[in-house]
């Protein structure tokens, strides 16, 4: 048995999940440690609650609620689980997106605003086209493409101003993050699109639904009532291993890990490194347009169009979810998820007990900053696997005692 785990983790692939599960346990326990100091600190909570809080941060996904006694129950909630693969949607997405750009050797920090633009042009597609006169699959499927196509023009530029001038991505990825928000702020201001029909929703863009354009339940309806999941989670983990088998398999993903290794290196194997900056970071904002289209294009969701006041969250936690992977486009799935289900944690928390919602912004920051450590981790791994290799190798020195005995036989 051992003899197997430690064929195991001699692959890269293992030492990568190792590191990430690794990271999500001490990333859960410190979660533990908050709660229960907090909770022993507070006056108004007693041993038991403090115990109930633990429950939570480490099942709440499977929470039904209290009985009778005001005792948690657990068990499969569905409606939990269902609106954990909703709202993992887009961070899957992001996730790629920032996971691709590290893969290239590039830093995508402009998710957010490739999000942002890939949901103005999603919405404007989706409310636009009259499905009276187009049949409401067609306009869903050039809403989702709107969303690609704008979030890799967007993501683009960074690339541009990357390949060309050698302006750092991170400084250019922020100053379109900011662009993106008030020109997307401007288009939806005074525009058509605007909720009018309901009292105080006016700073809110119409739902998708209004116009018939709803992304299919596909039966995951029945198999989780009571959430928003659709269909939109099948089509990121589509999306997902098809950027695996770009990035592994084909020419092109040679070439862009190529180019993120060593840039002048590929240049001087023929590769044509500039070409290649700019197609990772189209690729990448077309992820995370990709990322908002399906979420808005879901049909019970609402985009407030002040968009300026904040940049969208979703853009900025793709990056935990990369980093949890470790830049794997299938480890994304899993991070994703895990992501996901720290906010309905964080709900379950809020209403189950008497933590206040600031304890569970706490529990996910922290969770989001060791996120990071499974890189270190990592390399923590594939360290330790070094040193035993190098010391299996090394040759046994002879006894001393055995050395003299042959020397002085030669002399004889």
């Amino acid at each position: 048995m051992k003899e197997k785990w430690r064929q195991l983790m001699e692959k890269d692939g293992a030492r990568t999940a190792a590191a990430s599960v690794i990271s999500i346990l001490i990333g859960l326990l410190v979660g533990c440690v908050i709660v229960v100091i907090s909770g022993l600190a507070s006056s108004n909570m007693d041993g038991k609650s403090v115990w109930d809080g633990v429950r939570l941060v480490l099942g709440g996904i499977l929470s039904t609620g209290r009985d009778a006694s005001g005792s948690l129950t657990f068990g499969f909630n569905p409606a939990n689980v269902g609106n954990m693969l909703f709202r993992a949607t887009p961070l899957i997405l992001t996730g790629l997106s920032v996971a691709v750009a590290f893969k290239t050797g590039l830093f995508n920090i402009g998710a957010p605003g490739q999000y942002l633009m890939g949901t103005a042009a999603t919405l404007i597609v989706a409310l636009s086209i009259p499905t009276s006169a187009v049949p409401s699959p067609v306009v869903w499927l050039l809403a989702f493409l709107a969303g690609i196509l704008a979030g890799a023009l967007w993501g683009a530029i960074p690339g541009l101003v990357k390949a060309l001038l050698n302006i750092n991505e991170v400084l250019a990825c922020i100053m379109t993050n900011w662009i993106a928000a008030n020109l997307v702020t401007w288009i939806f201001d005074g525009s058509v699109w605007r909720n009018l029909e309901e009292y105080g929703k006016t700073n809110y863009i119409y739902k998708t639904s209004v116009n018939g354009v709803v992304t299919a339940r596909a039966g995951l309806d029945a198999l989780f009532p009571g959430s928003q999941v659709n269909w939109g989670i099948g089509v990121a983990v589509i999306i997902a291993i098809l950027v695996y088998v770009l990035m592994t398999k084909t020419t092109l993903g040679y070439e862009l890990v190529a180019c993120g290794s060593n840039r002048h290196a590929a240049r001087y194997a023929g590769i044509n490194d500039k070409r290649n900056i700019v197609l990772s970071m189209a690729i990448a904002g077309a992820l995370s347009g990709a990322g908002a289209a399906l979420y808005w294009l879901a049909g019970n969701t609402e985009f407030a169009w002040q968009t300026y006041q904040a940049l969208p969250a979703t853009g900025f936690n793709g990056i935990p979810v990369a980093l949890l992977a470790a830049s794997n486009p299938i480890g994304v799935i899993f991070t994703g998820c895990f992501m996901s289900m720290l906010n309905i944690v964080g709900q379950q928390i809020t209403s189950l007990t008497a933590y206040n919602e600031y304890i569970t912004d706490v529990i996910i920051a922290t969770i989001v900053y060791l996120s990071a450590f499974s890189l270190v981790i990592k390399l923590w791994l594939s360290g330790r696997k070094k040193r035993k290799a190098q010391a299996a190798a090394a040759p046994v020195p002879a006894p001393a005692g055995d050395g003299k005995a042959e020397k002085g036989g030669e002399d004889a």
